[in-house]
């Protein structure tokens, strides 16, 4: 293995991992940011799919990741899936659940709401919540420290989403919280030599608080709707920010991408453009 200089986790699309040396900097902290419906989701996906299926061949400088972990605040397992299934063709997604680890921290999240328990808990009933009760803090962020640690590291972590969580945290006190965790994330990733990938949904927290979380981050990638001819509409994805790679991208113009999403193919992106 090379030094950390050079070494590179793929991001799992096939057409974007050559435009970044192979992949991105093990250890990174990277933020989706994403109109709804603009592309981050289909991102993840692809990168799950492709980690579950990639297998390390010699001579490659690439660190592939000791174990793939998707992490949800408020869907099942069984929702995640069927979207994957649904999304793409099943040579693509064959096998996928028993390959990624799956965490749903629901119960903790709703518990915590005005949601009734029979809308989220189907398994567990009342003693089970009585028994959750007894382990859990008062914060979600707690419940997903817990998780966090659990795993291996070298790994690649998709948390799905920030933007349940930071409407959660919208009083200052609370809000210096979350950013703290952030900034702890982005530190401990570089330990953990472990790729995280967080969902946020562009334009719900204000301004201000938006750039605060991509400031805690190594990356941030954002997805957004353009007009195009005729007045259709054309996915586009750019880095807004990314340490250490930033000047590599800009020397040759590779920062706009337009983007299609296929049920064959995945997330891909096509004709690289220059931002002016």
């Amino acid at each position: 293995m090379s030094d950390q200089t050079t070494s590179r986790m793929p991001t799992g699309i096939t057409s974007l991992d050559p435009v970044l040396n192979g992949g991105v900097v093990p250890g990174s902290l990277i933020l989706l940011l994403s109109d709804i419906g603009a592309g981050s989701a289909e991102f993840a996906y692809t990168s799950l799919i492709t980690h579950a299926r990639m297998k390390k061949q010699s001579g490659e400088d690439l660190l592939l990741p000791e174990e793939i972990r998707y992490i949800s605040i408020t869907r099942t397992k069984e929702d995640i899936i069927g979207e994957i299934n649904r999304s793409f063709k099943k040579d693509l997604t064959e096998g996928i659940a028993e390959r990624v680890i799956f965490r749903d921290l629901s119960a903790g999240y709703f518990e915590r709401s005005v949601v009734p328990a029979n809308w989220y808990d189907n398994q567990g009933g009342v003693v089970a919540r009585m028994q959750r009760k007894k382990a859990e803090h008062d914060s979600i962020l707690a419940d997903l420290i817990a998780t966090l640690d659990e795993g291996r590291p070298k790994s690649l972590i998709i948390l799905d989403s920030l933007t349940d969580i930071a409407g959660l945290y919208n009083d200052p006190g609370r809000w210096n919280n979350l950013v703290a965790f952030l900034r702890g994330l982005q530190r401990v990733a570089k330990t953990w030599n472990t790729t995280i990938f967080l969902h946020l949904t562009r334009g719900i927290l204000d301004s201000y608080r938006e750039l605060e979380i991509c400031d805690c981050a190594d990356a941030v990638i954002l997805f957004k709707w353009e007009e195009g001819s005729g007045q259709r509409r054309q996915r586009i994805m750019y880095f807004m920010k990314f340490r250490g790679v930033m000047p590599y991208l800009e020397e040759r113009d590779l920062v706009k991408f337009a983007v299609r999403i296929g049920a064959s193919s995945g997330f891909d992106v096509e004709n690289i453009r220059m931002v002016i």
